[in-house]
């Protein structure tokens, strides 16, 4: 286990160029030819059989089946709809971009793939490697379940990395998340407003269904504000689209946003009032409100005995100083945004290892999801180490 971090350094350079080759060709959800061909193809250059898993999932084996317990790597490997403005010399010019780090996530499983390849008769049992599509659209793991990414061979316990950046932490500092919640359950909601279109001069006639959506977009600020306890949760309206022209009423509206939260009690009260309130507002102005939930997560639970052994294997790979538990950096919860890998922490004992990929007082000063975030590069080696120590030390 010593050497682990020693030889994943000599991958630094393939890892920078699978990292950056996934990162110029960008794809999303479950859309990922390019992405699918190039991890199918690596997979097969580095000796393994993968095989797809659902929409366009890959599952790679390694180690002996010998009936011991089967360890379960996950990595995502789709980006964001998302023009990228981060400057960098392999931007990608699609459209598209990885500003949430799943092309270090894929690179770095790459690399462990590499480091079990090399050991796996040291393997105590059957390892699986997941590269999962559709994770920002919270689709991907529930894909892979129900295509039975956790059966033949049986998965008996979960980890998967993700990077973080703009943080006060050093490169490579692997924060283990402590037992209970890590992440937040979320769901992507559309309302559609049907109103009345008329000409500009003449609004009485019509039902405006603009102003009846900035009604709604008002209305639905006081749940969090008036409804839910302080950061138990939080209701986003993010796109509000009508009309075309100037001098016409609107005929429709549309309002899109996702809302997340730390308790299935609190996520299904904002559901409930999310579509009480549409249904009301819209009423009132003599308009029609049609809500919908177009997909979600539940909350992302790590098992407290996979917790403690994610810690102490990172110890042992990183050292004590470069290894924390989420508590003891002073929150048992991740305020970031939600992980479709929640639906596998329901299944079988699972962990989420947040790994720092840039400092925000050295060049790293945009969050995730921003058209111009940046990732240290320098954290490839230590997430390839840390994802293949979590499968030899298993038993």
């Amino acid at each position: 286990m010593k050497t682990l971090l020693k030889d994943a350094e000599t991958l630094r350079e393939k890892l920078v160029q699978h990292r950056r080759y996934l990162h110029q060709n960008a794809e999303t959800g479950f859309a990922l030819p390019k992405t699918f061909a190039y991890v199918e193809k690596t997979l097969r250059d580095l000796g393994y059989t993968p095989q797809r898993c659902g929409r366009a999932g890959l599952i790679a084996l390694v180690g002996e089946d010998n009936g011991a317990p089967c360890t379960l790597l996950r990595a995502d490997m789709d980006g964001l709809l998302l023009r990228e403005r981060s400057g960098e010399k392999f931007a990608c010019k699609t459209g598209n971009m990885h500003a949430c780090g799943h092309d270090l996530h894929a690179a770095m499983l790459l690399g462990a793939a590499a480091l079990l390849k090399r050991r796996e008769q040291r393997l105590k049992g059957r390892v699986k490697l997941l590269f999962q599509s559709a994770e920002e659209i919270l689709e991907g793991a529930r894909d892979c379940l129900k295509n039975g990414v956790l059966d033949a061979p049986t998965v008996q316990r979960a980890m998967t990395l993700h990077v973080l950046t703009a943080l006060p932490l050093k490169t490579g500092t692997a924060v283990v998340s402590s037992a209970g919640v890590s992440a937040p359950a979320a769901d992507f909601f559309r309302i559609t407003v049907q109103g009345k279109g008329c000409h500009g001069s003449t609004p009485w006639k019509g039902v405006d269904a603009l102003a009846v959506g900035a009604h709604i977009l008002l209305a639905l600020q006081t749940i969090s504000a008036r409804e839910i306890p302080i950061g138990a949760g939080v209701l986003t309206v993010g796109c509000l689209q009508a009309g075309s022209v100037g001098n016409v009423i609107a005929d429709s509206a549309m309002i899109e946003g996702s809302l997340r939260a730390f308790d299935e009690s609190v996520r299904e009260r904002l559901k409930k009032r999310l579509v009480e309130i549409a249904r009301a507002q819209a009423n009132a102005f003599r308009a029609k409100a049609t809500v919908e939930f177009l997909g979600g997560c539940p909350v992302l639970v790590n098992d407290e005995r996979t917790s403690e052994f994610a810690y102490q294997t990172a110890k042992t790979v990183l050292g004590d100083d470069r290894v924390f538990t989420s508590a003891e950096l002073g929150s048992t919860q991740e305020k970031g945004g939600s992980e479709d890998f929640a639906y596998i922490s329901r299944e079988v004992p699972s962990v989420l290892v947040a790994l720092a990929a840039g400092e925000s007082d050295k060049g790293y000063g945009y969050p995730l999801h921003h058209p111009k975030v940046r990732f240290d590069e320098n954290v490839l080696p230590i997430g390839a180490a840390l994802y293949a120590a979590f499968a030899l030390a298993a038993k």
